[in-house]
């Protein structure tokens, strides 16, 4: 079954974990090609400005299968050099293709968030939560640890004592404390979900699109990059922004009082 649901509604896609049958558990080994080509072909079509990603069912992912760990079959089988190199071509191609997205990323997360899960609505740029929505690394309490770059993620999205607590704990947040913790935006009832992440991604996909990606990718290297660093890369994209019809646009529409129509160019 193909993991990933894909629905065009004008600049904007909405993606779906489609594997509701089991609370859209992932990896199987076909998924890392299968975000792989999703990522590859948004970053490819400048037609695209947003994507918003939700999972279907009640969840929206529980992360790794356990039966299959259990079994040692597909991810988990073989030896300790067999599962670190699907660990490498499979859970590492879905978070490197996340976190190589050129436009913004929008989690609607409609119910609970685990593991691998987690860490993949933690790789988006905004995060909207629905009431039914909870958020957790149990990776400890599995005796295993966070295979997906969650050790790297998680400090940068909530801080080190309370990724530390997370991770060592394996406690569950619900939607609420994530919130008050920095995992996500807002809050909002389930039925509000879907409108209030594309309500968001209408007023990000509005921008102009050329500079929109090189805003996110300044935000992306802003993580380890220096100050200076981040200056030379402001001034080269910034020099290229200002020779683009979309700025005279901005200024004219700005000047004008009205919208600006950008047109990517």
């Amino acid at each position: 079954m193909t993991l990933i649901h894909i629905e065009r509604r004008g600049p904007i896609e909405l993606w779906t974990l489609d594997r509701a049958e089991r609370l859209n558990a992932l990896p199987d080994l076909e998924d890392g090609e299968a975000f792989a080509a999703a990522c590859e072909a948004v970053n490819a079509d400048r037609d695209v400005r947003c994507v918003v990603l939700t999972g279907a069912g009640r969840a929206f992912s529980a992360g790794g299968d356990l039966r299959a760990m259990q079994d040692r079959r597909d991810l988990f089988a073989g030896a300790g050099t067999d599962i670190r190199e699907r660990y490498r071509r499979v859970v590492h191609r879905i978070v490197r293709s996340l976190y190589g997205l050129e436009v913004p990323l929008v989690a609607a997360v409609n119910g609970p968030a685990m593991g691998l899960g987690c860490d993949i609505a933690g790789l988006a740029d905004i995060r909207i939560a629905s009431e039914a929505a909870s958020f957790g690394v149990p990776f400890l309490k599995l005796g295993i640890l966070p295979g997906d770059g969650g050790a790297w993620l998680m400090p940068r999205n909530v801080g080190y004592v309370r990724a530390a607590e997370l991770l060592f704990t394996g406690r569950t947040l619900d939607a609420q404390t994530a919130l008050e913790w920095g995992l996500v935006n807002r809050v909002v009832p389930a039925e509000a979900l879907l409108d209030e992440a594309f309500a968001t991604a209408g007023q990000i996909s509005a921008q102009a699109p050329n500079a929109l990606r090189m805003t996110k990718a300044l935000l992306r290297q802003g993580r380890d990059a220096t100050f200076d660093q981040i200056l030379e890369m402001t001034a080269a994209m910034q020099a290229l922004a200002h020779l683009t019809d979309d700025h005279a646009e901005g200024v004219a529409a700005v000047l004008e009082k009205r919208s600006a129509d950008f047109n990517g160019r």
